[in-house]
């Protein structure tokens, strides 16, 4: 039985979604868009790789906060 990971599913719906110009949108279409993408991060989050972004965000925003000190 082939088993399709929902995350990657999405992943590849963004990308294809994303490719589209942006004058051939709707915004209906653009709001789609960002339901589907804020599920995939929903989706992600609580992996490791979710968790890795995190971390990596986390290091960014120090690095921003301490600079403008």
């Amino acid at each position: 039985m082939l088993t399709i990971n929902v995350a990657v599913l999405l992943a590849v719906i963004v990308f294809f979604r994303l490719r589209r110009r942006t004058e051939a949108r709707s915004r209906n279409d653009e709001k789609m868009t960002v339901v589907i993408v804020l599920a995939l991060g929903i989706l992600i989050a609580p992996t490791p790789a979710g968790q890795g972004v995190l971390h990596v965000l986390e290091e960014l925003a120090s690095g921003v906060t301490q600079a403008s000190r």
